[in-house]
């Protein structure tokens, strides 16, 4: 608000102002002098000192001679006044000293209570300053109690009633302690206090990891022995009941039955564990929001006990309390991991025990590479199989630990095989490779129809074969001895069950078993069996023992079959696939043929040694109607001798076939071959003769189904013989009539008689040699790559 402007008083204002009052009004009774007031408040208001004292002069100046008159008018009445004034004034001041006197006395009464009031004043006002200290004092008791009560909440390691009680310190409602230093300083000790629950809870949970270390063991073993009283019952409910042949330790049937007697290894009347400080430091890291320091903590002392529990050099005595250890260790895990509300990350877990599994891996297979003894195997397995069956039912992968498993069975195989495949090859080597008889095994009061039944019965053949065999009078059998003792209790049928004795409990994986024992017994028949008569084949001349070997082959074949339905009636009845051995079924289907080949051999070696003794003559004068001599003698040997044989027909006419092929063959160079350069046509005839006999006597013994090389070789000498090379030189005839002539063996026939006929003297038999010698370039134009 800009402040007020002052009234500008002029002296010509003033004066005109006093020009206007009359002091005397003769129409009024009394002095006119209120008029003078706001003049007067006028020039006394004036701040200038010039206009003040020219406003006075100017007044005192134009009624002065009224005030004159008023004051001689006046004057008694004014005497009278001021006197009584005066009187006024007097009695005033007497007044004035009485009420002095009066307030001395008041003053001094009114000090004296003033006094007792400002002492009462001041000591109400200490009494309130005590009340004040004695509730600060009290407030600040309040709190150290609460702080000390902390430390032994702390000793007492009652973490969670300790951290309560700083919230509840931190938490106090406001009061005068509120803003004092003391306050101040309990506030910024609080932290202190948490890491010292912190630490306290920290070392508490460190001491259960250790008594946790400690009792993993006896978790361990208790859990390995429970699944090893499971196992038992179980088997003997099996026995009891058929039915449940089927169902192994796991499945829903076996796990119904267990309900009732389940045992918790981790609480029960000889041990029980105590998760408390684990879940009380859960509890208090997760309050102090460090929850994440608590898990690396833990994460990193359990992976360096998973370290420590598993050694860099395993000993087989010690492999049970390992397994113990690891078992006991990963089953405290299992439950925190499921107690714990994420606190234990399950695919941490899962790396552990990989790691795990692992290195109990390499261990056993390092301390397994050079054992030979098989009940060590079978020791490890049994340990492995109850560890992993016991692991499985906490929810563990035991992959990896039935590979494991399978690669110690393939280690237990190989001296298995090893084992037998000596017994094997043992017997098939000293066998003397002749026809068995039941005399062969009478023994004690054992009567040779009682051998014969045993024989019979041990053997591994088709049972309809075995029937047929019962009813035969004769106590000879078609098979030699080292069939009967390969194939009898002590070796092949003992070898399957010896097999599977170490897959029990590792039914997860028969597939896997299935394949192996298929192929290590088709390794034993193949090998030890069907490569070692093949080598007695090879080592041997004598027909009857190559014969024998080619029986037993047929027998083992047999027996082939009914191994694989005794391996596959010994399999996991879940399969339905059958159990084959294709590599030892290959073998001997391809024996017989390295057996027959052998017989064609020795036959064939016989039959040259005939031939060569044979003294043909090429360029005879004469023809001759008798076959030759040597030709008799070669024919009742073979006959003998191939008769003879023990072999199925069709082996005996390979041999037939074989020993025609072969003389025909060599009749046929006699005809063909360089070594002979001339031949007359009487030598022809003569060969067509003893080709004659040798067809009639193969026809006489039914054998003349195998004649064709021989009539192959007669054909071709029919056609000199008959002068009918042109017939040859006509595709059509030649196709027709002399499809099974060789061009280039007629040829060189053809050229044999030419080269007689041209080198005689007789004129008719040179110009024959000529015709020949020109037929033959002819007959030699018709085969591939002749240069005539």
């Amino acid at each position: 608000m800009p402040p007020r402007k002052r009234p500008n008083y002029t002296v010509e204002s003033i004066d005109q102002q006093l020009q206007q009052i009359h002091l005397l009004d003769s129409s009024s009774s009394s002095e006119n002098l209120e008029q003078l007031a706001p003049i007067i408040k006028q020039i006394h208001a004036a701040r200038h000192q010039e206009a003040y004292l020219k406003i006075v002069q100017a007044l005192v100046e134009t009624k002065e001679a009224e005030i004159e008159k008023i004051c001689g008018d006046n004057y008694q009445d004014f005497v009278s006044s001021v006197s009584t004034l005066l009187t006024v004034r007097k009695s005033t001041h007497n007044l004035r000293d009485k009420i002095t006197t009066l307030d001395s006395s008041v003053s001094s009464v009114g000090n004296a209570l003033a006094s007792e009031k400002r002492a009462l004043l001041r000591s109400k006002q200490t009494a309130s300053n005590l009340d004040s200290a004695i509730d600060a004092l009290q407030g600040c008791l309040k709190i150290l109690d609460l702080v000390h009560r902390v430390e032994d909440m702390i000793k007492e390691q009652k973490y969670w009633s300790a951290l309560r009680s700083i919230e509840e310190i931190q938490n106090l409602p406001p009061s005068s302690l509120s803003h004092t230093s003391f306050f101040a300083h309990i506030l910024s000790s609080l932290p202190s206090l948490r890491s010292q629950i912190k630490d306290a809870v920290a070392a508490a949970n460190k001491s259960w990891l250790l008594e946790i270390r400690n009792v993993s063991g006896q978790v361990g073993k208790l859990a390995l022995e429970t699944m090893e009283n499971r196992t038992r019952r179980w088997r003997t409910r099996q026995e009891r009941d058929p039915h449940l042949r089927s169902s192994r330790v796991g499945t829903a049937v076996e796990m119904v039955s267990n309900e009732r007697i389940e045992v918790d290894v981790l609480d029960n009347e000889k041990l029980r564990v105590d998760f408390k400080p684990l879940y009380q430091a859960i509890h208090i890291y997760t309050a102090l929001d460090a929850l994440d320091e608590l898990q690396k903590s833990y994460q990193a002392d359990r992976k360096a006990q998973a370290t420590l529990i598993l050694p860099t050099m395993l000993q087989l005595s010690s492999l049970s309390t390992l397994l113990q250890e690891v078992a006991g260790f990963f089953i405290v895990e299992n439950h925190v991991l499921r107690t714990s509300r994420g606190f234990r990350s399950e695919r941490t877990i899962e790396e552990l025990w990989e790691e795990a599994l692992r290195r109990v891996s390499e261990g056993v297979q390092d301390a397994l590479a050079r054992e030979t003894d098989l009940n060590m195997f079978l020791k490890v397995k049994d340990c492995l199989s109850g560890f992993g069956m016991t692991m499985s039912g906490y929810g563990f992968s035991t992959q990896s630990l039935h590979s494991t498993v399978l690669s110690l069975f393939e280690k237990y195989v190989k001296p298995l095989e090893r084992e037998y495949a000596a017994i094997l090859e043992n017997l098939i080597s000293r066998d003397e490779l002749v026809p068995m008889r039941a005399e062969d095994v009478v023994s004690g009061s054992l009567t040779i129809a009682m051998a014969k039944d045993n024989v019979v019965a041990a053997v591994i053949i088709r049972n309809d074969v075995r029937n047929d065999l019962q009813r035969q009078s004769t106590s000879l059998f078609p098979w030699s001895k080292a069939f009967y003792s390969c194939s009898e209790t002590v070796t092949l049928r003992k070898f399957i069950p010896a097999f599977y004795e170490f897959v029990d409990g590792v039914d997860q994986h028969y597939r896997d078993i299935d394949e192996i024992l298929a192929k290590s017994l088709d390794n034993l028949l193949a090998i030890s069996i069907v490569q070692n008569l093949v080598k007695r084949i090879d080592s041997t001349s004598s027909l009857s023992q190559i014969a024998m070997v080619a029986t037993d082959l047929e027998y083992f074949q047999m027996a082939c079959d009914e191994l694989e339905r005794t391996a596959t009636s010994y399999r996991t009845s879940q399969r339905q696939d059958a159990i084959s051995l294709p590599r030892a079924l290959e073998a001997i289907a391809s024996a017989p043929s390295r057996a027959t080949n052998r017989i064609e051999a020795v036959i064939s070696s016989k039959l040259n040694d005939f031939l060569e003794l044979s003294e043909y003559n090429f360029t005879p004068k004469n023809r001759e109607d008798m076959p030759s001599m040597y030709l008799y003698e070669m024919v009742n040997w073979l006959t003998t001798v191939v008769d003879s044989l023990a072999i199925q027909e069709r082996y005996k006419d390979e041999a037939y076939k074989s020993a025609i092929d072969y003389v025909a063959e060599r009749l046929t160079e006699f005809l063909v071959d360089k070594s002979i350069p001339i031949m007359n046509e009487n030598a022809i005839s003569n060969l067509m003769v003893d080709v004659d006999f040798l067809r009639d006597e193969f026809r006489k013994i039914g054998r003349d189904h195998l004649v064709d090389s021989l009539n192959n070789l007669r054909l071709m000498m029919s056609i000199p013989l008959s002068n009918t090379v042109q017939d040859y030189l006509h595709p059509n005839a030649r196709q027709v009539k002399y499809a099974s002539v060789q061009p280039k063996m007629l040829a060189a026939l053809l050229e044999k008689l030419g080269k007689y006929g041209t080198n005689t003297r007789d004129q008719m038999e040179r110009q024959k040699g000529d015709k020949r010698m020109k037929e033959a370039e002819l007959v030699g134009r018709l085969y591939p790559g002749s240069n005539r």
